[in-house]
């Protein structure tokens, strides 16, 4: 599974919309976005662990999957 897949899955499972995901990592509704339809390849590390603490999981379980 991809990482935009396994974020849309996680996402999902905690209860959450993009735009609700986005405001509780304090990050524009665009990224999320971009990283779960694939438009955005690059994100840097401190977005990605704002996203990861938003949802309660692991940085690396969500995007350093295999």
């Amino acid at each position: 599974m991809g990482i935009p897949n396994r974020l849309k899955e996680v996402r999902e499972a905690a209860g959450l919309t993009q735009a609700e995901l986005a405001h509780q990592a304090h990050v524009a509704r665009t990224i999320i976005v971009g990283i779960e339809n694939g438009s955005i390849k690059v994100v840097r590390t401190n977005t990605l662990t704002k996203i990861a603490d938003a949802l309660d999981e692991r940085l690396c379980s969500i995007f350093f999957t295999e």
